[in-house]
């Protein structure tokens, strides 16, 4: 099993009550397993994904990945555990104005000190893969939606993680350039990677191996 979560719960302040944004959670993630979230806004997805990559902290619960429960560690160390084992694909632009494509994937290898390894080779294969080596010295201004999101993809994939989050990745894409962005996660889960997406679109969803279903705060098994 590569993620066990188990009663997780994040509460919110509000006014004189605590809403809860995500209830006492139980969810598991096998090796290799590609599973999507569906719901509606507000239903508790993104943070829910937020609390998996340990960029939130629960207000109760416990988060297993990789036999290491993330908030048994202190930030620093949650952050390059997170660079190691998790890739994220944030919703929406999530690069970096001022690098280029090849600086914005390597971006995360540099976060955390790796002796003796090199990205710059690694990166090159994968834009070669992801058939965008003629935009690596691009920036992300003269770039489409697609493209930017195919980047932020490859970003998540420099350090080699065991699991990839993304929320919403097709979203405000046209339908053939979202078809391009799936198989790219396909090829991704076929090498051997785990993913965990939030999608609003049935036809991602019919990509995974698992549909989950999440309202009002708790997730639902299809």
């Amino acid at each position: 099993m590569l993620l066990d979560i188990k009663n997780l719960r994040k509460a919110y302040p509000r006014g004189k009550q605590t809403v809860a944004a995500v209830d006492n959670v139980n969810f598991t993630l096998q090796d290799n397993e590609f599973v999507c979230i569906m719901g509606k806004s507000g239903s508790g997805k993104t943070t829910l994904l937020n609390m998996i990559a340990g960029l939130l902290t629960p207000t109760q619960g416990k988060i297993t990945l990789n036999n290491t429960n993330l908030f048994d560690l202190d930030d620093n160390a949650v952050s390059a555990f997170r660079n190691q084992h998790i890739g994220y694909v944030p919703q929406g632009s999530s690069l970096l104005p001022n690098l280029t494509v090849l600086e914005n994937i390597r971006l995360p290898f540099y976060l955390t000190p790796r002796l003796g390894k090199q990205s710059l080779a690694y990166a090159q294969t994968l834009l070669e893969k992801a058939k965008m080596s003629a935009l690596q010295d691009a920036y992300p201004a003269n770039m489409s939606g697609g493209e930017m999101r195919r980047v932020a993809i490859l970003r998540a994939l420099i350090c080699q993680p065991k699991l990839i989050i993304a929320d919403e990745p097709t979203s405000d894409l046209d339908e053939e350039t979202a078809a391009d962005i799936m198989q790219l996660f396909m090829d991704i889960h076929q090498q051997g990677t785990a993913l965990l997406m939030v999608t609003h679109d049935n036809d991602v969803a019919r990509y995974s191996q698992r549909v989950l279903t999440m309202a009002k705060g708790k997730l639902n098994e299809n």
